[in-house]
């Protein structure tokens, strides 16, 4: 009996899907439960699980875009599964009388595309007179197509620049396509190109980026952090805490805790516009930016105002491998209040963050180092970091996100205080 796979529903408000790539080959014997092709979605790349044992047989190809429900390959449960030496040589000898009798075809095309080529080097490519040369040329010689136009208006490139194909030589839409600015002279050095096709997740991706700044009053607003008293903090506690816990006390959990203090402080920044209404949320819930092997994904920590420092190291730590090993869920990636980004970590002294739409607002970190401060009429070396917060301006006014910051600057520089309520063991489970 052959079983139809169709593709599942990711999440409620998705309804197409790619075909990233095919882990399996046409024709090949699968296991229950093995995973048969990775799919991406505008969210998250999925593992798409056998759902029987049997002969699999592929119905679509990779790069291909299918509709939730749709049928991308068929399951043979009655077959047996191939066993012995002597079907694995069979199987290698016809694979290499197919490739053989492929590579002769190839062969046999490359001759013919010879023949025909010499065939046009052989044809004049100038007309032997003036009067040809005039014969040959009308109104349509040059002009492209409204489609092909329409694309080379994008590309940025004049219809002089492109020669045409069509009938009389008119621009058609795929020389449009195929055709490529022009790069300079050619240097000396070799200047090869490839493409790769985007996946569906950084396309949407790069969709969303381009919203958040056409469709926001997007400003950002800078300061800069002492992290002496966080550093003496890990330095005292971060073994006794890794010991405890299992889990190392990051910078992740003091900017969590004290972006949720200055959320409280500042609920305009928790807030979203959805038409002509200001949503304001009474939880947070904070999305971190993280580099996974499709793309940035940004999964979400619930209810941080609920986690402790144990609490949201476990969660940072749980959501950023399932996201590096591509397993973070569509679920995990859904929602989110406001957004923490740490480019520190690939080393950025300071950057303006995007906002992550619907989110109104997005912190930056940045790296750590060491600076000449003046402390008390006095110059001292501190270990500095640069901080971001880009907000969109239609909702929140240039006090509140000051103010925002500011608070969050305050809480980082004085932790015992403001995030551990003058209790370090308490606050850190110790």
């Amino acid at each position: 009996m052959a079983l139809e796979m169709k593709v599942p529903s990711p999440g409620e408000s998705i309804t197409e899907v790619e075909i990233a790539q095919w882990l399996v080959e046409d024709g090949d014997y699968v296991e229950k439960d093995q995973a048969i092709a990775e799919v991406d979605s505008d969210k998250a790349t999925l593992e798409l699980p056998a759902e029987a044992s049997g002969i699999i047989t592929l119905k679509a190809e990779e790069g291909d875009a299918v509709e939730v429900g749709a049928v991308v390959c068929l399951i043979d449960t009655d077959a047996k599964k191939p066993g012995g030496d002597d079907m694995a040589a069979s199987g290698d000898e016809g694979s290499g009388d197919d490739a053989e009798k492929d590579l002769k075809e190839q062969n046999k095309k490359t001759e013919d595309t010879n023949e025909k080529g010499d065939a046009l080097k052989q044809t004049p490519s100038k007309p032997s007179t003036q009067d040809q040369k005039q014969d040959n040329k009308n109104y349509a010689t040059g002009s492209p197509s409204p489609a092909a136009k329409k694309i080379l208006d994008e590309k940025g490139m004049d219809s002089k620049d492109v020669s045409g194909s069509g009938r009389d030589g008119r621009i058609t839409k795929d020389d449009a396509v195929k055709a490529k600015p022009s790069m300079g002279s050619p240097g000396n050095g070799k200047r090869g190109e490839s493409r790769t096709k985007l996946s569906m997740l950084r396309r949407k991706v790069a969709e969303r980026l381009v919203s958040a700044k056409n469709e926001t009053a997007m400003l950002t607003t800078f300061n800069e952090v002492d992290m002496s008293p966080i550093f003496s903090l890990r330095k005292q506690y971060k073994e006794e805490f890794k010991a405890k816990h299992g889990v190392s006390l990051g910078f992740m959990s003091f900017f969590t805790l004290a972006c949720v203090r200055a959320l409280e402080m500042y609920p305009a920044v928790n807030s979203m516009i959805e038409g002509k209404e200001m949503i304001t949320y009474d939880y947070k819930d904070i999305s971190i930016a993280v580099s996974g092997p499709k793309g940035l994904m940004v999964p979400v920590m619930r209810n941080t105002e609920n986690l402790s420092f144990r609490g949201v190291e476990d969660e940072v730590k749980r959501l950023a491998l399932k996201a590096r090993d591509g397993k973070i869920t569509v679920d995990e990636m859904t929602g989110g209040t406001f957004t923490i980004s740490n480019g520190g970590v690939f080393g950025s002294m300071l950057s303006t963050p995007i906002i992550n739409p619907p989110q109104s607002a997005i912190l930056g970190m940045h790296n750590i180092v060491e600076r000449p401060v003046a402390i008390d009429g006095h110059v001292e070396i501190r270990p500095i970091m640069y901080v971001a917060l880009s907000y969109d301006h239609r909702i929140i006014d240039g006090k509140e996100s000051v103010g925002f910051l500011v608070a969050v600057k305050e809480a980082l520089e004085n932790p015992e205080e403001l995030l551990m309520d003058n209790d370090v063991k308490r606050a850190l489970e110790l």
